[in-house]
């Protein structure tokens, strides 16, 4: 079934700058080599300084993490803590550089993006356990950023989106660092999606049902689905969201995503959780890329404002 006559004219270039296709174990390695020549986009030409830091963990393995510092930041800015998107088993901070310094200039914060560790080679709990890692460390780091450690927003998308979800509530179950808010694009947070049928319009394009299963499969290293998985790989698996922090999620109305993450805004809401939810018609996964669409630009305008009421929230 095609759905093309669905997507939003003015996202229809961005499907071939996105092509879907099925991810599996060979095709992963050769999108990983081909990731790695691409050249490494230079922030600091947008007026934004960039450091790289290296956190140790007690495992003995390091996490990089990338801060993207404004020149003129005040002090006890606000601070976020980004994750990448990539199902779980591509992508990097690096791939996010441009993205990220624009984020930290127009919010005129922090922005500490991390690189944990991709699926298949690492499974779960080690991806979630690099992002707490990296939580605390910025939180530790609080005098040094000169940042307000009360002001620590964690976002991400689509994976990136599902381990922010995760992130929230194991620091929550381990009163670990406070966190002010959780910035949820399109996130990929239900294993079990992968075991129903999806909408007649969902995940036609970008990330289909079957990219999804080898995404999931390679995180938990069991079959995705299956009983027994803990909330820690997929949020939406948690029976208690109580006592987490207010929440943005966006998704775009063809995204094989989009039910799940209504049903989590709903869950959340339901919870007593503040819950900001926007779905966009025509949109498919990864739609923001194509920057220029209007539906894009209203997007960011509402993930933008989303933060400053957050980071302005006392």
């Amino acid at each position: 079934m095609s759905t093309l006559d669905l997507v939003d004219p003015e996202l229809l270039p961005g499907l071939e700058m996105l092509p879907a296709f099925t991810f599996n174990a060979e095709m992963l390695g050769q999108i990983r080599q081909a990731m790695a020549l691409r050249p490494v986009p230079q922030a600091e030409g947008l007026g934004c300084l960039m450091e790289r830091h290296v956190v140790p963990s007690p495992e003995g393995h390091d996490v990089p993490v990338i801060v993207y510092r404004p020149r003129d930041l005040p002090a006890q800015a606000a601070a976020l803590l980004h994750i990448h998107g990539g199902g779980y088993v591509i992508g990097s901070a690096d791939t996010m550089s441009l993205a990220s310094a624009a984020l930290a200039l127009e919010l005129n914060c922090i922005v500490a993006s991390v690189d944990y560790r991709l699926a298949p080679d690492t499974v779960h709990p080690g991806p979630v356990e690099d992002c707490y890692l990296a939580l605390q460390w910025l939180h530790a780091q609080a005098d040094a950023f000169a940042i307000d450690g009360a002001r620590i927003a964690i976002a991400g998308e689509s994976a990136g989106g599902g381990l922010a979800a995760a992130l929230a509530l194991v620091a929550r179950d381990r009163g670990g660092p406070a966190i002010c808010h959780q910035h949820l694009i399109y996130p990929m947070i239900d294993d079990r999606t992968c075991r129903e049928s999806a909408g007649p319009n969902t995940g036609h394009h970008v990330w289909t049902p079957e990219s999804n299963v080898f995404g999931w499969t390679s995180l938990l290293g069991v079959p995705a689905g299956s009983e027994g998985v803990c909330p820690y790989a997929a949020a939406s698996r948690a029976e208690d969201l109580s006592g987490l922090p207010p929440a943005f999620i966006a998704v775009g109305a063809l995204d094989l995503f989009m039910e799940e993450d209504i049903d989590y805004a709903r869950r959340l809401a339901k919870a007593g959780v503040p819950v900001e939810l926007h779905v966009y018609p025509g949109a498919y996964h990864g739609f923001d890329m194509v920057s220029d669409a209007a539906i894009s630009r209203q997007a960011r305008m509402n993930s933008i404002a989303a933060f400053g009421r957050a980071f302005n929230r006392r």
